[in-house]
């Protein structure tokens, strides 16, 4: 099966049977590498659930996550609502946990599975709950997380009963900060609780960066189990950063997000490309009359908009001489946004996109091979929609209801949008200033 589809990051593969029926639902932090070991010779999962699920096989989709965590926690809730067989077979009842921050006078700090409207402060889910446990451990250990670690409720209206407090082992032991027993006041207890809640917002730098030098030492002095205890908290602390999107899926979450990896996949397969073109960026050109210049490319990251990578150009006096000039527009925006990429060390997109015919997609490339940066580069022409790519002799034209076309026209569209705002914008200016 021809798996050159699928992109090498995070997210969720469907694997459906000849009827296009969802079979099994799995995650991967590696999309590519996953779902590739289920057709090798001698695969490493070796339950025998595996040549039946892989025989049953006609058609495998995806849809890209921006993180791990976020994958698994799409993933469970994509099997939740469709209950395919194989994973019936497979699923695990348990639902990832929360930590949560209790709301009472004296807060208390623990896992649960349940996230209930009681008022508490809850932080997750976290698929990967282990590192996670030993990290809160240890800074429970070293202080740093200071709240108490008994079971008892109580308040300043209904205080501890005292025979309850002689018995608690922590309060003897000199491991609890004792507020039942007024060891210590509600202000200073819930200053202890605010810590720890913007530690579990972020606020974790300082930690992060002392527990990479922790690290590096122990590992200097070949104390090799410290060290790893160490990577494995500042494993924790990458897990606990990771974005998660995802929160109750629509009803059709699944049609839409399938549509868009589609169409990436649609595309791929059109230009033939050796990986799909998951982070594409088009680039565009608009003045009046040769005043006010500017050039905006905007950016699609496995089909939908990366606002993050939106940019806007005010074309410099000497590449606009009177009247257009389109091709020397189109070259110096490429330029710049390709230098800009290779200064910062960003990886390069997969797939440039340029608004234009043959004599724009020309320039692009002048503009790549100035700065020696190699990336696959089109051109999309608006009157016939023709596709022109430096690797066909003759344009292409796809049927107008071809998903990978219509990508194409959504990014030329929101490039000329983009564009023109900013146009828009500097006319606007100059007027005013007249």
């Amino acid at each position: 099966m021809d798996l050159s589809h699928l992109p090498s990051g995070p997210g969720v593969y469907l694997m459906r049977d000849a009827a296009g029926t969802v079979i099994y639902v799995g995650k991967a932090k590696d999309l590519r590498a996953r779902v590739s070991q289920y057709f090798q010779k001698n695969p490493t999962d070796r339950r025998w659930k595996i040549p039946n699920l892989v025989a049953l096989i006609r058609r495998i989709d995806y849809i890209a996550s921006a993180s791990e965590r976020e994958a698994l926690l799409t993933e469970r809730q994509l099997i939740h609502k469709l209950q395919p067989f194989f994973n019936s077979m497979w699923k695990d009842s348990k639902t990832y946990p929360y930590v949560e921050i209790t709301r009472e006078d004296f807060p208390r700090l623990f896992f649960t599975r349940r996230k209930l409207r009681d008022g508490g402060l809850y932080f997750g889910p976290f698929p990967k709950v282990e590192p996670l446990r030993k990290l809160l451990g240890y800074l429970s250990r070293i202080k740093f997380i200071d709240l108490r670690l008994c079971r008892w409720k109580f308040s300043l209206a209904e205080p501890l009963d005292e025979r309850k407090i002689k018995a608690c082992l922590y309060y003897h032991t000199g491991q609890c900060t004792a507020p039942c027993a007024g060891k210590i006041s509600r202000e200073d207890y819930r200053a202890l609780a605010a810590r720890v809640e913007d530690f579990l917002k972020g606020d974790y730098e300082k930690l992060r960066a002392e527990f990479g030098r922790k690290m590096a030492a122990a590992s200097k002095a070949l104390r090799y189990e410290e060290a790893g205890m160490y990577r494995d908290f500042l494993n924790a602390f990458a897990h606990m950063e990771e974005r998660v999107l995802v929160g109750k899926l629509e009803p059709d979450f699944m049609e839409k997000a399938v549509g868009r990896t589609g169409s990436v996949t649609a595309l791929k397969e059109a230009l033939g490309l050796a990986r799909p073109p998951a982070h594409i960026e088009c680039f565009d050109t608009s003045s009046l009359f040769g005043r006010q210049a500017v050039g905006s490319s905007v950016c699609f990251v496995n089909g939908e908009r990366h606002t993050a990578h939106y940019r806007h150009y005010r074309i410099k006096f000497e590449n606009a001489p009177e009247g257009s000039n389109d091709f020397a527009m189109i070259e110096e925006i490429v330029g710049r946004r390709l230098a800009q990429i290779k200064k910062r060390g960003e990886e390069t997109p997969d797939l440039l996109v340029i608004d234009g015919g043959p004599g724009q997609l020309a320039a692009a490339m002048k503009a790549m091979a100035a700065l020696k940066v190699k990336v696959p580069v089109i051109s999309l022409a608006k009157r016939l929609e023709e596709i022109y790519s430096p690797l066909r002799a003759k344009p292409l034209l796809l049927d107008r209801a071809h998903p990978g076309l219509r990508l194409l026209q959504a990014l030329r569209d929101e490039a000329h949008r983009f564009g023109i705002t900013y146009h828009r914008k500097l006319r606007g200016r100059s007027e005013l200033e007249g």
